[in-house]
């Protein structure tokens, strides 16, 4: 290994909380020198739960062994394989969740014709045995056995095994979303199995990691819209799962109710107007459900409503009769698990006339890749870059080394200003001000704390329904949708580009994007 991959790698580590490296170490050992199988006889009667569901997913699954999973289809032709892995391990996981058990179209008799062929290949199994795909196929073979009244001793064994595996396996080594998807999956077990083991581990796990993970302002702290909705729904499923099914009687319903008004508070804030999420962080379109599905879901359990300021997320939304203006002036997320970060300090995202102009291009894969790295790094976000450097060093896929850190934060009326040290190698603070005094215009004001020899760039990303761009001096006017973009500062270059606008996993589109060169100040004028 390189010095520069050791670096790399102490600067990442260091953030790590002591649970997340002793496990690592802890399930290394044990898996390879006391590996065991986790088989116990379930010795009861297993009755279906009272289940319905409030939406389903979109078809996933379509007859005859033909599966499309992050805009990729593959049809088996001979048999199913569950450890497919051609198309990366993300496919695969998706391929294990059985999300399309409860999708649109997909009876009874085909569910089952499923999970009979995974039980039939269990001892081939691969990634489908890990705990994040156990976790969501147990909540998805659950609701599906027990909407449709399906009672079969083998299936109810083999899903009985899982649990036992994932509760000898939770992911303290990761935390986060991933041990938050632990707990909501143990707790759909402990209600099917009346599991009172379950259960404890369920309730605690939920108790402490919902307390942590979501902020006082309701986002989850990995600050992705995406993965808040996604969590936001499987809290919701749990609410509905106690409601329907009296079994325990304590506190805990009245615990996720609120902790899922505070998330219900914060996804209305920041979804726009036209129902989508800004695509920040690790974002993007027909992986979770839609705003407008868990809004009503959370109406149908008569969740409480809440409005809470946005605060400590870092993030921001100003809102006029024409725009809607959604920025990020907060540190990137938990130091111990940063995976799902960019390096997008001061990103933003304009909306017009419930249009979207400026866009944060999103992402479209998880692989670990140029791509990938392209895609969290700090010029692929509408903000300053200086010189080569990143805000914040992603790196290897889901990993961050030395990260930028917000300085200063100063709110007054409808202006926000501040700094983060994220060029501190280069004695270099960067100040970002955006000011909405009136209806028609936005002021973003960019100020280096110093002058420098390396290029300063400001980036500006265009939605791809953007299709002309004008430049005249030191001002840019979009054809067709109303806006005049103007550049005031030192040395002001404005140059044209490409870029590659993610409309999901595997899927780009052309879009516009411009670089604005300048030298310690940049004052940026957008008129609607």
């Amino acid at each position: 290994m390189d010095r520069n991959k050791i670096k790399l790698l102490l600067q990442t580590v260091k953030h790590l909380k002591f649970k997340q490296i002793y496990y690592q170490l802890y399930y290394l050992i044990r898996n390879k020198f006391f590996k065991r199988i986790y088989v116990k006889e379930l010795k009861k009667e297993i009755h279906p739960l009272n289940w319905h569901d409030s939406f389903l997913y979109t078809n996933s699954f379509i007859k005859e062994n033909r599966f499309t999973f992050l805009n990729l289809p593959h049809q088996f032709t001979d048999k199913i394989n569950w450890n497919y892995a051609d198309f990366g391990k993300l496919w695969t996981y998706n391929l294990n969740y059985f999300d399309f058990l409860n999708q649109k179209d997909c009876s009874a008799g085909e569910g089952l014709k499923l999970i009979n062929d995974y039980i039939e290949n269990e001892s081939n199994l691969k990634d489908g045995k890990e705990p994040y795909p156990i976790s969501l196929r147990g909540i998805n073979w659950i609701k599906f056995l027990s909407k449709n009244k399906i009672s079969e001793v083998k299936i109810n064994q083999t899903l009985y095994n899982h649990y036992e595996t994932l509760i000898h396996n939770l992911e303290y080594h990761l935390l986060g979303n991933h041990l938050l998807e632990n707990g909501y999956s143990l707790l759909f077990g402990a209600y099917y199995f009346k599991d009172e083991s379950l259960y404890k581990k369920a309730k605690q796990i939920l108790t402490e990691e919902l307390t942590e993970q979501i902020l006082s302002d309701g986002a989850h702290f990995e600050l992705s819209p995406m993965y808040h909705q996604i969590l936001f729904h499987r809290i919701l499923d749990c609410i509905r799962l106690i409601q329907l099914n009296k079994w325990q009687e304590d506190n805990l319903l009245l615990f996720l109710k609120g902790k899922a008004s505070l998330m219900r508070s914060w996804l209305e804030e920041i979804t726009f107007c036209n129902g989508v999420i800004p695509m920040v962080n690790d974002s993007a379109y027909k992986i979770a459900p839609e705003s407008d599905q868990l809004f009503q879901f959370a109406e149908e359990i008569g969740l409480e409503r809440k409005k809470e300021k946005l605060r400590a997320s870092g993030y921001r939304m100003f809102r006029s009769k024409n725009y809607e203006l959604f920025i990020d002036v907060g540190n990137i997320g938990p130091d111990y698990q940063p995976g799902h970060a960019h390096s997008d300090t001061f990103n933003f995202e304009l909306y017009v006339r419930s249009k979207p102009i400026l866009v944060d291009p999103g992402i479209s894969t998880y692989e670990k890749n140029d791509r990938r790295l392209k895609e969290r790094g700090t010029s692929y976000h509408n903000t300053v870059k200086i010189g080569n450097q990143d805000q914040t060093k992603v790196w290897d896929g889901f990993r961050v080394a030395k990260r930028a850190k917000i300085i200063k934060l100063k709110e007054i009326d409808n202006t926000i200003e501040a700094a983060h040290n994220g060029y501190k190698n280069l004695g270099i603070i960067h100040t970002r001000r955006f000011s909405t005094h009136e209806t028609n215009i936005i002021q973003i004001e960019d100020i280096i704390s110093k002058k420098v020899d390396e290029e300063q760039v400001a980036f500006f990303h265009f939605h791809p329904d953007v299709k002309e761009i004008r430049i005249l001096n030191n001002k840019i006017e979009l054809i067709n949708n109303g806006v005049t973009i103007h550049f005031k500062g030192n040395e002001v270059v404005i140059k044209e580009e490409e870029y590659q606008y993610c409309l999901g996993f595997n899927s780009t589109k052309k879009a516009k994007k411009i670089k604005v060169y300048f030298n310690t100040t940049l004052s940026t004028r957008i008129d609607l």
